[in-house]
């Protein structure tokens, strides 16, 4: 005996999409056991295409007049270069690498929203795992804990340079004495507006790139509700159907900014704190 498929409505529809595949429920706000696995996923395999697109450019270089793949990277090099000059007074040789990388890694994880919301389901319906990955997020950058996962390796690197730059007593100095002075009254306030400032920036880093993502990721699957108002009849439903094609012609245009811009904020941002870390209070 078959069973009847019933399709979901629009409330089952936008919460089986926005929800991850992991190794178990998360019920608790924080909940460092649960491993969503398609975020590390994706972003492993965007990581890892970044990195062989620079190193494909980087191999067919030439000194000649370069193609057009060759010159589209080499602008973006120079200009996280000139970015970086401005930003970070000191040594940039692992700095300036490191902001393309971030560029071009959330760039990648951030297209990957271009692609049709309905698309992963369906693959994995087809190749016959549906009954395994019964949900599948492929957006990363719109999993909270992706996010977070970046902005706490940038909040690391600002410790790193700190100590590096500045040593532990001078690092350790700031801590205490910034911004109101060297007064042992004043210690424990200076202390912990500075811990409040590294926790806010890290907070704020992942929060701010999650929820622009996010709210797209939102509105693109209201955007496909509207073509699943067609029912192929010859009625008013036939307008859900042109909605669905112009609202998503047109946010997609419009993401297409959303996406490099979120992705040139993370980079700038990523600079900015570090190169904070090299300036002397």
């Amino acid at each position: 005996m078959s069973v009847e498929k019933i399709d979901p409505n629009p409330s089952e529809y936008i919460s089986h999409h926005l929800a991850n595949f992991a190794n178990a429920t998360q019920t608790r706000i924080v909940d460092f056991s649960i491993i969503n696995w398609d975020t590390i996923f994706w972003s492993v395999m965007m990581g890892i295409l970044g990195s062989f697109l620079l190193w494909l450019a980087a191999r067919r270089v030439t000194s000649g007049v370069p193609g057009r793949f060759q010159a589209a990277v080499e602008m973006l090099v120079e200009m996280v270069e000139d970015q970086s000059k401005g930003i970070v007074h000191g040594d940039r040789k692992f700095i300036a690498p490191l902001a393309l990388i971030v560029f071009v890694w959330v760039s990648l994880m951030n297209s990957l929203d271009f692609l049709p919301v309905d698309l992963p389901s369906k693959i994995i319906e087809w190749v016959g795992l549906s009954s395994v990955i019964t949900h599948h997020r492929i957006l990363p950058t719109a999993d909270l804990n992706g996010t977070l996962g970046i902005a706490l390796g940038v909040l690391i690197l600002m410790i790193y340079y700190g100590l590096k730059i500045k040593g532990l007593h001078g690092f350790m100095y700031e801590l205490f004495t910034a911004p109101f002075g060297n007064h042992f009254l004043l210690w424990i306030p200076n202390f912990a507006l500075n811990i409040v400032e590294l926790l806010a920036k890290t907070v704020s880093l992942g929060m701010r790139l999650f929820g622009n993502m996010y709210a797209g990721e939102l509105l693109f699957l209201l955007i496909a509700l509207l073509g699943g108002l067609w029912n192929f009849g010859p009625d008013a439903s036939v307008f859900g159907f042109f909605g669905h094609v112009i609202a998503g012609t047109v946010w997609a245009i419009f993401h297409i900014l959303i996406v490099f811009l979120q992705a040139f904020i993370m980079m700038m941002l990523t600079l900015v704190y570090i190169g904070q870390m090299h300036d002397h209070h």
